[in-house]
């Protein structure tokens, strides 16, 4: 039988399975625990049918196909929406397995604190968006892991889940600003890396000013709660602060 013959070559579901299950083999034997692999496993799959949402939903120039009178577009039109409204939620409560495993959003207001992984994504996408400002200079690792942590804890694991996207979106926005505050109080300036300016010279400074200017008193509050040196968080602040 030719590849003609047989259609579309998309893996059914066992196959899928069968990827996933290779997958976790592998991660462990990497060293990456089941639940963190699952989770980063999860996050792809949600991931995967959103932007396939998103995509469609855009449009892209696409029109009911044929010329078959108003009534057979209506009909395809209504069609098209109730297939993307089930994919939207298909890809909704895939996203929830992943942040609620026990099937449900968290109360308002609650964030738990943030698992291994989810500090682990952050520095992963904070580390090419700080070296396209600076050179490497980190605190302690232990440090960074403790300033991420409190970062973390003003978010719900929901908004965790995009904050890759929000970080780079951030960047982008105030690069300029961005600029100038590296050059002035990072790495390679008169400002060394003790001090109330330390957190400039880490990848964790771009997390910090991205809490400061959405959140600052939840920010704060974590902060405290972390005993995290209030210095190191006034510091920054006034280095975002500081005139042109």
């Amino acid at each position: 039988m030719s590849t003609a013959d047989e259609g579309r070559q998309w893996p059914d579901e066992v196959s899928v399975d069968n990827a996933r299950k290779t997958l976790l083999q592998l991660l462990a034997r990497a060293g990456v625990p089941s639940d963190d692999a699952r989770e980063l496993i999860g996050l792809l799959e949600a991931g995967a049918l959103a932007l396939a949402h998103e995509e469609l939903t855009g449009g892209g120039g696409r029109s009911v196909p044929g010329d078959k009178g108003e009534a057979y577009e209506s009909g395809w039109l209504d069609g098209a929406a109730d297939v993307l409204t089930e994919l939207g939620a298909v890809a909704e409560r895939t996203l929830l397995q992943v942040v609620s495993p026990d099937g449900h959003e968290d109360p308002a207001g609650e964030h738990p604190r943030a698992g291994r992984m989810e500090v682990e994504r952050a520095k992963v996408a904070l580390t090419p968006l700080y070296l396209s400002f600076a050179a490497v200079s980190e605190l302690d690792p232990e440090v960074t892991e403790e300033v991420l942590t409190a970062v973390l804890g003003t978010m719900s694991p929901r908004q965790r889940a995009g904050y890759a996207g929000r970080l780079t979106a951030f960047a982008k926005a105030h690069r300029a600003r961005l600029e100038r505050l590296f050059a002035e109080f990072g790495p390679g300036s008169a400002i060394t890396v003790h001090g109330r300016f330390s957190l400039v010279h880490s990848v964790t400074s771009i997390a910090v000013l991205e809490r400061l200017a959405a959140t600052p008193q939840a920010l704060r509050e974590e902060w405290d709660a972390a005993e995290l040196p209030p210095a190191w968080l006034d510091g920054l602040t006034t280095a975002w602060h500081a005139p042109v």
